[in-house]
């Protein structure tokens, strides 16, 4: 008997649990549609409105190569993806492919990084969705107090920045907002902040104490996960609807970017060579595709509802690939609007697309682009929270969760909602009283680690069962997976070590838990406690 660590899952198996019907499974209703917006919801969301602007800095007008290599990077593990979806048709993505060809512990490790991936990710976008809902309350003149407009060291560091730009602005009226002297000279106060910014930021949060502290919320990023979660737990037919409309709406808004957009490019913005082109060569080009790769995160969630797909084998390679064929190809498109529209050294950082138009004497368009990145990060986070319910549904199935209650479906709806409920109010509590900026880093070396493992167990698949019947094949085998491995390890090894130490620390939570409950509860490893 071999070590049981690595004791695999056996393909017959789950080909079996594919099959599966009855009022224990989940409801097969999507179609190639469906699962194409799902796709494209879990891919565009404020991403392409706001790291775009950091993107130019280092790229350029080459902005549109920085798309097109971490594109790359995505489509190489894309293709990998595509042909386990179609080869194994059953929910928990990356995580059952690991099980079937690298054996249990790589398993667990792969569905814990799933959840830095989909879980902390959610939390990051629910954030991010409260920042544009604040923007978008401010187009209409109301004022949420801060305290309940960002968790408390964000809203503390808001307020600072508030004062920072005004002293800013005080101390010379030539600095124009958002230009990288600006954001400079912001940085500097902040740098050294004085006892007078200090009182006047305290002053401007307004934060009640409760036993002499003063406390804070994110209260729209807590309230958007519960309605996101509500939505999950009732049914996949009506969570998917709700994704379709949204995913209609943002597209829209982005095709309206490009085309209003596309009226005031300067050609000569693009630069007359290479080195006007890509002003700090490749390497400038690859910094801005390591920095908007977070842009990309998600398309691989498709996968996880092969349990809900009505043709598994045949309509989860079209949603993949096609759901990021059309990012890419909107993502370049804005991204040459943007260096076409403004000088890449003038691009404004913080929000480069709207104040492109804003500075064109074109508000409505830029309150339209906030509308779309709100509907963009809604998406988003509709998509990873139900990636996340069907990677756990999965892990329980197999004995390393607790399977009554991760894996409990509701008799009406057909959904995991146990599940679905303390993984929305995970998100939701996390988003609302934890700053997650750094957490945004992580679910980026946690997708990287993701894509990286799946390129490897095509190629082990290969090896070890190569009649298995595979309804879509990764073309040119093992070219493709190794250039995804490269791809997407060269863009881990950008991220830099503080993020590989979190992803460590990260992993060890996870082996504990797998060395403490998960490995004595296996179904693979304890038959009798199936």
């Amino acid at each position: 008997m071999g070590n049981p660590l690595f004791a695999k899952k056996p393909l017959s198996a789950l080909m079996t649990e594919a099959k599966e019907g009855g009022e224990h499974s989940l409801k097969r209703t999507l179609g190639p549609f469906q699962l194409t917006a799902l796709g494209v919801g879990a891919v565009i969301g404020a991403g392409i409105f706001v790291l775009s602007g950091l993107g130019a800095h280092y790229a350029g007008p080459g902005l549109m190569l920085s798309f097109v290599l971490s594109g790359l990077g995505c489509a190489f593990a894309a293709l990998c993806y595509a042909e386990f979806a179609a080869m194994i048709p059953l929910a928990g993505s990356a995580y059952t492919y690991a099980y079937a060809t690298l054996g249990e512990l790589f398993a667990w490790i792969i569905g814990w990084d799933l959840t830095l991936e989909y879980a902390m990710g959610a939390s990051t976008v629910s954030s991010g969705w409260s920042n544009h809902f604040i923007e978008l309350l401010n187009i209409f003149h109301i004022k949420m107090p801060l305290w309940l407009a960002y968790d408390h060291w964000t809203a503390l560091h808001t307020a600072e920045n508030m004062v920072a730009r005004q002293m800013a602005q005080t101390s010379d009226a030539t600095l124009v907002p958002g230009t990288q002297a600006f954001l400079d000279k912001v940085s500097a106060i902040m740098g050294t902040p004085s006892p007078d910014l200090i009182q006047r930021a305290h002053d401007l949060v307004g934060a009640p104490k409760l036993l002499g502290v003063e406390i804070g919320m994110n209260l729209p990023a807590f309230l958007i996960a519960l309605v996101i979660t509500a939505i999950l737990a009732v049914g996949i037919r009506e969570s998917a609807r709700f994704n379709t409309t949204i995913v209609v709406i943002k597209v829209s808004v982005v095709l309206f970017v490009i085309a209003l957009g596309s009226r005031y490019i300067s050609f000569a913005n693009w630069g007359s060579d290479w080195h006007t082109f890509a002003p700090m060569g490749f390497g400038g080009i690859g910094a801005g595709a390591a920095y908007i790769f977070f842009a990309y995160i998600g398309f691989d969630a498709v996968s996880t509802t092969a349990q809900e797909a009505k043709n598994p084998q045949r309509d989860l390679p079209i949603g993949i690939i096609l759901s990021l064929l059309i990012c890419t190809i909107l993502y370049i498109s804005v991204a040459g609007v943007l260096t076409g529209m403004v000088h890449w050294q003038d691009v404004n950082i913080e929000a480069p697309i709207a104040r492109a138009f804003m500075d064109r004497g074109l508000s409505t368009a830029s309150h339209i682009i906030t509308l779309g990145a709100l509907a963009g990060l809604t998406s988003v986070m509709l998509v990873m929270l139900l990636g996340q319910t069907r990677v756990l549904y999965s892990m329980a199935n197999d004995g390393l969760l607790p399977k009554k209650f991760f894996a409990a479906i509701h008799p009406k709806f057909r959904t995991p909602y146990k599940n679905t409920i303390a993984v929305g109010l995970l998100a939701a509590i996390v988003g609302s009283i934890t700053p997650i900026e750094d957490i945004g880093r992580m679910v980026n070396i946690g997708t990287l680690l993701a894509f990286v493992i799946v390129c490897i167990a095509v190629m082990v698949l290969r090896s070890t069962n190569p009649d298995q019947a595979r309804p879509f094949r990764t073309p040119l085998v093992p070219v493709v997976p190794i250039l995804g491995i490269l791809f997407n390890g060269y863009m881990m090894y950008k991220l830099g070590w503080i993020n590989w130490a979190r992803l460590l620390l990260w992993l060890i939570i996870g082996l504990v838990i797998y060395f403490t409950y998960s490995r004595h509860h296996s179904r693979i490893n304890n038959p009798q406690q199936s």
